[in-house]
């Protein structure tokens, strides 16, 4: 499952953000496409605040297993490719 995300005025990209790395990879492509004129400010911006609310989903995990002492993995912060 993945989404289309416009990385430039005459592209877009199939995205399957998939761990921790690959969302501050692709805040990094965006960042980049805004400064280079291919994305408005306001895009960047909707996609700067989607980031946030999937870190913060995962961090409510993280601290839900902690309150409850589960050693249960995060797939979203393993890195192993």
């Amino acid at each position: 499952m993945g989404n289309k995300v416009k990385v430039s005025k005459n592209e877009s990209a199939l995205v399957k953000v998939s761990n921790v790395v690959g969302l501050r990879d692709d805040l990094l492509l965006v960042y980049n496409a805004m400064r280079n004129g291919g994305l408005g400010l306001d895009e960047a911006k909707q996609a700067a605040n989607v980031s946030g609310k999937i870190l913060a989903s995962a961090k409510a995990e993280m601290e839900y297993n902690k309150m409850i002492q589960s050693k249960n993995r995060i797939p979203f912060f393993e890195t192993k490719k």
